[in-house]
């Protein structure tokens, strides 16, 4: 019986597969849209601007709902807080006490948020959202606007915290 249901999966694959579109050649405007990397340095970084208070309209109407008022935490992940709690036995990983990088923390919102929506947010809401959550970590001014150029000056609390593997 497990022989027949393995067989029966094998002859059933190839057919689903090409209905998923799996094996066919990506076209060049597919690739583009993913080509979205952000390096530590800014390199990759899109045009575009946001200030800490269009980032609180942002986080209010998107993020909210899964990251609590404050980014203090909901049914998501914390973003605030944590500071100095690394070395403890209860670390708090958040963006102000654990991400090494303003830059990484824009290509992560870019990619997967809103959780319902990932990419669904133009840059100047991803710059102003990622203004607004380093505001609430203590890391920017509340007058802060942030672009390629002013995020990838941002020296992050924890940056010296990560090391290179010896591969």
């Amino acid at each position: 019986m497990r022989n027949t249901a393995l067989l029966l999966l094998m002859l059933c694959m190839p057919a689903h597969s090409q209905s998923l579109g799996v094996g066919t050649q990506p076209t060049a405007q597919m690739l583009q849209a993913w080509d979205i990397d952000i390096r530590p340095d800014g390199a990759g970084l899109p045009g575009g601007r946001g200030s800490v208070s269009d980032g609180r309209e942002v986080y209010v109407k998107r993020c909210l709902a899964c990251h609590g008022v404050n980014g203090e935490g909901g049914p998501q992940d914390r973003l605030v807080g944590g500071r100095g709690t690394l070395t403890t036995k209860a670390p708090v990983k958040t963006i102000g006490s654990f991400w090494p990088y303003a830059t990484t923390l824009f290509d992560y919102v870019r990619r997967a948020m809103p959780f319902d929506a990932p990419q669904t947010l133009s840059n100047e809401d991803v710059y102003a959202v990622v203004a607004y959550l380093l505001h609430l970590n203590e890391i920017v001014a509340g007058e802060a606007v942030m672009d390629a150029n002013t995020l990838s000056k941002v020296v992050m609390p924890n940056q010296h915290g990560f090391f290179p593997s010896e591969h």
